[in-house]
């Protein structure tokens, strides 16, 4: 009952926050847990962009700078940003009552997001924010139409805007020079916060897939001398 009541706990603010549905086309991820430089990357992206509205309530500093090969001293004084210690969990310091009244709800704990949403889903989700002066906030997103959020990447992806052909908004054009990185760039860091945002939806995945290897490996040697004992027992009987 439990386990039942913490994972609806978990995973019912990011329903309700990502139940928008949406035509448009994704592009496909695929997450590398192999890949450190990238996950590194990606939780100091989410540290310094992310980190102060959206909060990792199940995962804690110290095992994921651990994970990802971090030293303790480099993480408490380039990802930590508050008076939390290093086995604190990553929490956010947002209050909860005034962020409902800046956005309308509160923004969800993201450490799931991955789960309820397919990564595809999160990957195409932070690419597409693009210029609607009609939103409160000015921005608007092709796969989560009238987001309460701002587009908090703005100063690295630059200004995005609709482009609309005989009334079909099927595009997005980035004005050139208008970030601080170049599309290919900006892409390759949101494939990283984005694999950090997988990495964190089930810190031990590498480990039961590298588990998982193993387990294999000793079948097959099992199996196979399991079927030399058992050829040379029916050898004897049909001799």
């Amino acid at each position: 009952m439990k386990k039942v009541l913490l994972t609806l706990l978990v995973t019912l603010p990011v329903a309700a926050w990502s139940a928008s549905a949406s035509n448009w086309p994704m592009e496909e991820f695929e997450g590398d847990l192999q890949n450190l430089p990238s996950l590194q990357n990606g939780f100091k992206l989410y540290a310094n962009y992310c980190l102060g509205c959206h909060g990792l309530q199940f995962q804690r500093y110290e095992r994921t700078a651990d994970d990802l090969g971090i030293p303790h001293d480099l993480a408490m004084k380039n990802l930590v940003f508050t008076d939390q210690k290093i086995g604190d969990l990553m929490t956010t310091s947002m209050p909860k009552e005034a962020s409902k009244a800046w956005f309308g709800a509160a923004p969800p704990d993201l450490t799931m997001v991955t789960r309820v949403r397919e990564p595809d889903w999160v990957y195409n989700y932070l690419k597409t924010f693009y210029v609607d002066e009609n939103r409160p906030l000015g921005v608007n997103n092709k796969v989560f139409a009238n987001v309460g959020m701002p587009n908090v990447l703005l100063d690295l992806q630059g200004v995005q805007r609709e482009v609309c052909t005989d009334g079909v908004c099927d595009q997005l054009v980035l004005e050139a020079g208008t970030g601080a990185m170049t599309a290919a760039e900006f892409d390759s860091a949101i494939y990283d916060l984005t694999n950090f945002l997988y990495y964190v939806s089930e810190p031990a995945r590498l480990e039961r897939q590298r588990t998982g290897v193993f387990v294999l490996l000793f079948l097959i040697i099992l199996g196979s001398f399991t079927y030399l004992l058992n050829r040379e027992y029916w050898k004897d009987i049909e001799h």
